[in-house]
């Protein structure tokens, strides 16, 4: 959980989200891994899970990840990403 961990940190620098969110979050990650009983979980699968969460914590954070998750390779991805957000979760 390590390597969630330090997504997170890296997605939400110098974002206003308090530590004790960021703990929740990678709590749910942890308790969905562990309900899946799977003895290995694909990064793929986990990097969803992180988009998921960091989505409802902070839009920045989410656009940041996702940037380098899906290695975008233009500004129209961005654009994509940005209106995804939008769409899925109001805030």
């Amino acid at each position: 959980m390590a390597k969630v961990r330090t997504s997170f940190l890296r997605a939400l620098h110098k974002r206003p989200v308090p530590t004790a969110l960021v703990d929740d979050a990678i709590d749910r990650i942890c308790h969905r891994l562990l309900q899946l009983g799977e003895r290995e979980v694909s990064s793929r699968q986990i990097g969803e899970m992180v988009m998921n969460e960091l989505a409802k914590l902070d839009k920045v954070a989410y656009v940041r990840f996702a940037s380098v998750y899906r290695s975008f390779q233009d500004i129209s991805e961005f654009s994509d990403a940005i209106k995804e957000i939008e769409k899925t979760h109001h805030s």
